[in-house]
Formats: C-alpha cells, structure tokens, sequence
C-alpha cells in the first residue's frame, strides 16, 4: 500500500485526490501526452501548502418530506425538510416540470409559487446546494392541481374564528382555529407571526405546528383564509403566548402512546412498533429510531404518510433472552427533530 501522506509525482510514487490514496502507473508504459495529463492532474490534486484537503465534492442528500398546496387558483405552497451536506446546505432551488422557478436560502424550507394557471396539473421538485454548487439529487416528485378560477369572484371568505395557541415545549408552538366559509370554498389558510406570513396549510386543515421559535419569548399569531381567486380574509384575533424557558424536553413534538414488543418469525426476532404522530397540523413522514443508546434507522414513509396511528417493525437477531431500549423521534416540517417517545425496554423470546 502507498502511504496516505505522500503527494508526489514520478514512476511508482504516490499522489494523494481527495483523501484516497491511488497508485501511478510506471512512467515508460504511458505514452508522453498521457504522461504530461496525468501529471498535471496530480499536481492540480495535491496540497502543496499542507493547508488542509481538496475541494468538496459531496452533495447534500436529497431534500425528504416534500408537500406541496394549491393556495389559490394561481399559486402553490412548497414545503420541504431541511437537507443534509458535510458542509452545509446554503440553497434550495425549486422545480416546476423541470425547469426552475424558484431559489431561496439554505434558511428558507417553504416557498409559495405564483403566476400559475387555474385548473392545471404542476408537478414540483427541490434540490439542495452547497457553498461549492454541489446540487443533490432530485426530492420525490408530487404533482398538485390548482381549483378553477372562480369567474368575478370578489367575495371573501369569512374570518377564522376561535383562534387558539399554546406553547408545544421551548421551541414550538401548537395553533387551532375554526373553519372559515366562502362562496366557492376556501382554499387555505395563512398563518402570521406578528406582521409577517411564517406557514400555509390547505384549506381541509384548522390545525399546525409552528416550529424554529426562541425558548422564553413572546410571540403573536394570526391567521387568514384565502380562497381560489386569491380573496384573503380579515384576520382572526391574535394570540400571544410565551414558549417555556430553558432547554426543550420535547415532549410537545414527540410521538405519543408509543409501544414496542417482540415477536419470532421464521426463526429470528422483531420489534415490532406503535405509537400515534405529534401534532402538527399535518402529516409527519419521518422518523429516526434509536436502539440502545444509538441511531438504528430512519424511517420514511412512502406515498401518505399516516396521521393518526404508525407502525413499523424491524429485524433484531436471532437470540433468545436479549434486553434492547427503543425510542423514536420524528422529523417536523421545518426539517428539524422533535422530542423523543419514551424509551421502552423489550426482551426476546
């Protein structure tokens, strides 16, 4: 084997390209023109200056927990999971059949999408970028139809009432409203922190989990409907609340009424596991399960994700009589985690 930390070039030496150490051929059996190439690429390669590795060729990972809403007739709210890079994620960019409509800051996991066209079918995907313009993969793709056009509809939808909040730990905060009526229907609701929209859910949903706030602060929401011809209520009343102080225990985000038991199937052992998603106005896609101590797996449900009870089950080994701890967090729409279940201790055989 080569040592990791020579970076020369000559025949049968060894050139360090981005943390891999890789053999060069003899310099007689290569014609001169490849020589000169491969030559220069071991230099371009090498870190002369012993200032630390190469240029960052990583991508970040696939953004997850895509969803998309028609807020009107003419837009569309995109919403995605925060994505993962060795680096970090600096940008999103936004796809509409292919072609890019939009760019926001690795800050940014939502975007409303307009000048679009009543009764048309979009399909929509994210991409993330890093500080070097590594582009992930494509998300899943989810297509959306926007409501027809309601012809000279200038008739607002009715006020959300019944506006209601409580802090979900120090980080988070759980709204509730009643319905709103208009004379089509209400296409969905925006949700304000203070003077600015922070959150839009489809116009079925009179609940969400607003995350990313300060522990021991004060804030105030408001909520509106809007309809397809992009008619916008008055605002609810406000409420204002105040997230707890200190660290976030998460309880307010985890799941609920977790359980977990063994079964034996076909020789070996499973855990199999229950428990009912946090509320968040939505459903939760993701999930992180710990196994004694360590991350065992992240789980992903495919198509609809569920919303009122989950389960999964996992291959745990073969013998008989071991103690295992398992607890699950989920992933909120904002892309960060939520609390972690209660653990729970099960036994094989």
């Amino acid at each position: 084997m080569c040592p990791r930390h020579l970076c020369q070039i000559g025949p049968d030496q060894c050139r360090r390209v981005e943390g891999r150490t890789v053999r060069r051929i003899p310099r007689s059996s290569l014609p001169f023109a490849l020589l000169t190439a491969l030559a220069v690429t071991a230099v371009g390669g090498c870190d002369w200056g012993g200032g630390g590795g190469g240029r960052d060729t990583t991508a970040p990972a696939a953004p997850r927990g895509l969803t998309v809403e028609a807020g009107s007739a003419t837009t569309v709210h995109v919403m995605w999971n925060q994505a993962t890079d060795d680096t970090g994620v600096t940008g999103y960019e936004v796809y509409r059949d292919a072609e890019k409509v939009k760019a926001v800051p690795g800050r940014k996991h939502m975007v409303d999408i307009v000048g679009l066209r009543p009764s048309t079918t979009y399909a929509f995907t994210v991409r993330a970028r890093d500080a070097e313009g590594n582009v992930s993969p494509d998300s899943r793709k989810l297509t959306v139809r926007t409501p027809e056009a309601a012809a000279a509809d200038r008739e607002a939808p009715t006020r959300p009432a019944r506006l209601r909040g409580e802090a979900a730990g120090s980080r988070s905060a759980m709204l509730t409203w009643g319905r709103s009526t208009d004379d089509r229907r209400v296409a969905s609701y925006e949700i304000y922190q203070g003077g600015s929209k922070v959150h839009s859910v489809g116009g079925g949903q009179t609940a969400t989990l607003v995350t990313g706030l300060r522990p021991g602060a004060e804030y105030t929401f408001s909520v509106k409907a809007r309809d397809a011809a992009d008619n916008f209520s008055p605002a609810s009343r406000e409420v204002r609340l105040t997230t707890a102080a200190g660290k976030d225990s998460g309880r307010g985000t985890a799941p609920t009424g977790f359980r977990a038991a063994t079964r034996r199937a076909d020789g070996a052992y499973y855990i199999d596991l229950t428990w009912a998603p946090p509320r968040t106005g939505g459903a939760v896609a993701e999930y992180q399960i710990q196994l004694d101590g360590r991350t065992a797996t992240s789980l992903v449900f495919g198509g609809t994700a569920p919303r009122d009870k989950a389960e999964h089950s996992f291959y745990i080994g073969k013998k008989s009589g071991e103690r295992h701890r398992v607890r699950i967090r989920p992933k909120l729409p904002d892309g960060t985690w939520g609390g972690y279940s209660p653990t729970r201790t099960v036994t094989t055989g």
